[in-house]
């Protein structure tokens, strides 16, 4: 573990973090709902982006491993939202509903997992 990789990652963090905020703010505003439409776009666009940039340094970029280390686990990782997403589908159920909460919980899977597929095969089609 090198100091040269930790800093990357927290980098990468702090970008992905801040454009966490950005789209976190301007989907709730846009829904003004209580359901998490925010945390949902932003595990599903974030999970899209992990899946292109790995695609991509799989087989098309040759990037040194401060440069993957900052783009996949600063800058997705600072974005992506799993610890609220857990938070959030807990107090829908708190809140008294279990099917709001059941069915933000199978989207979020489905739909993260379907994008990372998504992008990697599309990034990959294009090689």
């Amino acid at each position: 573990m090198s100091p040269i990789l930790i800093l990357a990652a927290a980098l990468g963090g702090a970008i992905g973090s801040a454009a966490r905020y950005i789209v976190g703010v301007s989907a709730s505003r846009l829904f003004n709902t209580t359901f998490p439409w925010a945390t949902l776009i932003i595990n599903v666009s974030g999970s899209a982006l992990m899946g292109a940039l790995v695609a991509l340094i799989l087989i098309r970029w040759d990037v040194s491993q401060a440069t993957r280390i900052f783009l996949t686990v600063g800058v997705c990782g600072g974005f992506t939202t799993f610890s609220t997403f857990s938070l959030e589908a807990y107090s829908l159920f708190e809140k008294g509903s279990p099917a709001a909460a059941i069915i933000y919980m199978i989207a979020s899977a489905v739909l993260s997992i379907a994008s990372i597929a998504l992008a990697m095969y599309a990034v990959r089609s294009l090689h």
